[in-house]
């Protein structure tokens, strides 16, 4: 979470989960103020998000944004490195 005076301005959740090559993680569910942007809003949950993973042993952290969310992409983009791949998503029974 990111606080600006008390108020909570900035959320994510962060997913970890083993595999056979080790752990791996997501981040998720970002969501931020909009009022609250150039505050850290969006940049201290992410930092904090992949200090955690690092410390639990994470070999990779992955974030899938949609382009049209511009400033958070540049967000990103200054903290990891950009992947050129599909992503694809298929429906689930519970539609």
């Amino acid at each position: 979470m990111a606080r600006v005076r008390g108020e909570i301005v900035g959320t994510l959740t962060l997913v970890t989960f083993p595999v056979r090559s080790g752990l791996r993680a997501r981040i998720e569910d970002v969501a931020d103020d909009e009022h609250a942007r150039g505050q850290g809003a969006g940049a201290a949950p992410a930092k904090e998000a992949l200090c955690l993973a690092e410390q639990a042993g994470a070999r990779t952290v992955d974030l899938a944004s949609r382009p049209s969310r511009r400033t958070a992409n540049r967000l990103y983009e200054r903290l990891g490195q950009a992947r050129q791949s599909g992503v694809y998503r298929f429906p689930g029974s519970g539609r």
